[in-house]
C-alpha cells in the first residue's frame, strides 16, 4: 500500500521529497537516481542541470515537463509560493527553447 504524503505548505515544512509540490512517487525516486535525497539538497540547485543529469543517468531524455516539475520544485525551495508544474512551461520553452 502507498501512503501519500501530504504537500509542504513551505519549503521550511518540506521534509520529504514526496511532500513537494508537484512531485509523486515516480519522480522523488528519479531525484533520489540523481543523488537528491533530501528537498533541502535541491537549495541552489539548477533545474536544468538536475534535468539533463537525469536523462544521462538513465540514458534517455525524459519528457520536457520533468524539466517544468524540476523548475518548480527548486522555485519552491528557494521560498516561491507552490505552483503547479506547467506554470513554468512557458518560462522553459523561453529559457532552453524546445529540447
Amino acid at each position: 500500500m502507498v501512503i501519500k504524503s501530504p504537500k509542504a505548505p513551505s519549503a521550511a515544512e518540506c521534509m520529504h521529497l514526496e511532500q513537494l509540490p508537484n512531485i509523486g512517487p515516480a519522480l522523488a525516486a528519479d531525484l533520489r537516481l540523481i543523488g537528491i535525497e533530501h528537498p533541502s539538497d535541491l537549495r541552489g540547485k539548477d533545474a536544468f542541470v538536475l534535468y539533463r543529469t537525469l536523462c544521462e543517468k538513465t540514458g534517455q531524455r525524459h519528457d520536457p515537463c520533468v524539466l517544468d516539475t524540476f523548475m518548480a520544485a527548486t522555485d519552491f525551495m528557494r521560498g516561491a509560493p507552490a505552483a503547479p508544474w506547467w506554470k513554468y512551461t512557458s518560462e522553459r520553452k523561453a529559457t532552453f527553447g524546445t529540447l
